[in-house]
């Protein structure tokens, strides 16, 4: 192994940014307010991705900046400026699917590097070897390729060019995610950041001759979801990724919370450390795996990875809730007493669950709680509001509290 695999993680908005630094990503992947595929976060303005770049930089790792969209005519004359700015903030890499835009990164970003995106749909070896020679130092290959595959195509690639697959996280039914049905059907461009998921909505079948009847097709009462495609997890096959020749193990989640952020990551830091520590002695440790059943998930698989498919969740459209993030610990004040900034409602009296930024998951009484007026409360029901909570252990600074439901 020539180099260390690298854990990278999602940022939508910069308190997910530090949560992947301090649980353990190696890199960021983020988005400006411009040429990212997705609308829906807060993303990140010129001074905060420059302060983003200066806060990975100070702590040796990098930001990589997402211009993954297939832009228009209209939108290239922004290019340009965009590029340069980027490069002027620092970041290390660039995520790109259009050759038009890995064209211009070249000439007006030279010092970036240029990552080519899934959204280019890199499938084989011969792909990645012409992306290669115009200057790609990476390729994030299509979520369709399985372990085999990707083995084949390290093995016929030179080895300077870097490999990045997704390991974990929401998946599009359009697994490259070239899809069109939301904009089809809603007017909203997935390609734009902007996708409704209408893969994720139940359905119904009509009947020609039946005008106005609509007939479910489900074996129970839970619905149809055909397109509803399950969320991949690759925690337990580590050492396989790695044997492939996977050089970055890429985490799904530029619209998800700081905390899943925090917890996915912090998952995946300890599975991969392990597997190197350990090599074919690798064993998962079973707390690693618990962890990521405490974010809200559909079912998962192993994707495309071991030849088979992934699958649909037919019987639902939601999320799998096991667990509620209540709280962030803001400072360490001594061994039983921390200031904390609430997340979800949670009682005095309540078991909470503690994820450090460093360690193990352990468990904490909520003994009591004083807000910002000194006054002591037996619940914490407003988001955000900061209070001083005692406990019968210490909660180090930067660890995310949950409850389990």
């Amino acid at each position: 192994m020539d180099q260390k695999p690298e854990i990278l993680s999602p940022a939508g908005d910069w308190e997910s940014l530090q949560s992947a630094l301090s649980f353990g990503a190696d890199a960021v992947f983020l988005a400006g307010k411009r040429f990212g595929m997705r609308s829906a976060p807060k993303n990140f303005d010129e001074d905060e991705l420059r302060r983003a770049c200066e806060l990975a930089h100070s702590l040796k790792k990098k930001i990589y900046l997402t211009c993954n969209i297939l832009p228009r005519n209209g939108e290239l004359s922004e290019l340009p400026a965009f590029l340069e700015t980027a490069q002027d903030c620092g970041v290390d890499a660039f995520i790109i699917a259009d050759l038009g835009v890995f064209e211009a990164a070249k000439r007006y970003a030279p010092n970036v590097a240029r990552h080519v995106s899934t959204q280019a749909g890199v499938t084989n070896y011969a792909a990645a070897r012409v992306l290669y020679e115009m200057g790609a130092s990476r390729v994030v290959l299509a979520r369709e390729i399985p372990l085999d595959e990707i083995t084949e195509i390290r093995a016929k690639v030179p080895k300077e060019l870097e490999i990045e697959c997704f390991v974990h996280g929401a998946m599009c039914v359009s697994f490259s995610g070239r899809c069109l049905i939301s904009r089809y059907m809603t007017g909203r461009d997935a390609n734009h950041g902007d996708c409704a998921q209408p893969c994720r909505w139940k359905y119904h079948l009509f009947e020609e001759t039946r005008d106005g009847q609509y007939f479910p097709v489900e074996e129970e009462n839970g619905g149809t979801y055909l397109y509803n495609s399950r969320d991949m997890c690759m925690i337990e096959h580590i050492p396989e990724l790695i044997k492939a020749g996977v050089s970055s193990l890429k985490i799904e989640g530029r619209a998800k919370s700081a905390y899943y952020t925090a917890v996915v990551t912090n998952a995946y830091r300890n599975a991969l450390d392990a597997y190197l520590e350990q090599g074919d002695h690798f064993t998962l440790e079973p707390w690693i795996k618990e962890e990521l059943e405490k974010i809200s998930h559909r079912e998962y698989s192993t994707g495309f990875y071991f030849g088979d498919e992934p699958g649909q969740a037919v019987n639902n459209g939601g999320y799998i809730r096991h667990y509620d993030n209540v709280a962030v610990c803001e400072k360490l004040i001594s061994d039983t007493a921390c200031v904390i900034s609430q997340r979800n409602k949670f009682l005095v009296g309540d078991t909470l669950d503690v994820l450090p930024p460093d360690g193990y998951p352990f468990l904490i009484k909520c003994r009591a709680l004083v807000n910002g007026e000194g006054e002591s409360v037996d619940a914490a029901p407003h988001p955000t509001e900061i209070l001083t909570m005692t406990t019968d252990k210490p909660v180090p600074s930067g660890s995310v509290l949950r409850k389990k439901r």
